[in-house]
């Protein structure tokens, strides 16, 4: 009878403890569910203040999130850091201190998801930010890193046009590269980082194809390009597109 009780006891106990149990996987659901909805529609808004170019607003609004765990908010706080850097109305110091956040949360969002392509695109452009301030020993070194990124970013996402465009950026800028700078990159590599124009071409009209018209800048580089390569038919017909261009942005008025 002891036994009895004492057994009676002890599923008593055990299905209390189950309720208790079951009562916080529940609580932890929802506070789980209400993380994702909170998450969800901070990106939302996120997103519609990056197309309404609300460069200022947006920084306000994720740099509240700068701790998250989130790998697709912390690359947005990323791109919001650098484009807020990019202002005339940010000050030098300003600038610097922003160019070195935006690469440590880009950074963050890599380690929290390495299969997010956005994460991957935004660090590599975050390193060559870095390398204006760390001299062109530095942004040299870093040549081969940042490129990798950029094509994994394509590995990851095919169609995402500014992964596409960048890497058409690098392929450039590599191409005109002066001599003092091949000579820097002799002694860093034993195969020095190379592109050529036609590369990079190749690129920006890759990017237009995923996504015409996406970004100013595409057309610009499509003219400068076809200038390089003394085609000025060509470059007159794309760099009258980036004229044309809507200024939605600080970016898009220096275009």
């Amino acid at each position: 009878q002891v036994l009895r009780k004492s057994l009676k006891r002890g599923v008593a106990l055990s299905t209390g403890s189950f309720l208790v149990y079951e009562a916080s996987r529940l609580i932890s659901g929802f506070a789980e569910v209400h993380a994702s909805f909170k998450v969800a529609e901070v990106i939302e808004q996120a997103d519609y203040l990056y197309g309404s170019g609300e460069t200022e607003k947006l920084y306000r609004l994720l740099v509240q999130h700068k701790n998250s765990e989130d790998a697709e908010l912390l690359w947005r706080l990323a791109r919001a850091s650098r484009d807020l850097a990019q202002l005339s109305s940010t000050s030098a110091e300003e600038k610097r201190q922003l160019v070195y956040e935006a690469l440590e949360y880009a950074k963050k969002a890599l380690e929290k998801n390495e299969s997010n392509f956005a994460a991957h695109c935004w660090y590599a452009i975050c390193i060559s930010d870095v390398g204006d301030y760390e001299g062109i020993k530095a942004k040299i070194a870093n040549a081969f890193l940042i490129k990798d990124h950029f094509q994994r970013a394509i590995e990851l996402n095919p169609k995402d046009a500014t992964s596409i465009h960048l890497m058409g950026i690098w392929c450039y800028s590599f191409a005109e590269m002066p001599w003092y700078q091949r000579k820097i990159a002799a002694m860093l590599f034993a195969t020095p980082p190379t592109s050529t124009y036609q590369e990079a071409l190749r690129y920006f009209h890759m990017a237009e194809e995923v996504d015409p018209n996406f970004y100013s800048k595409n057309l610009l580089f499509l003219g400068k390009t076809y200038l390089k390569l003394n085609n000025k038919k060509l470059a007159l017909l794309w760099l009258s597109k980036a004229k044309d261009y809507p200024a939605h942005t600080e970016e898009d008025k220096q275009v």
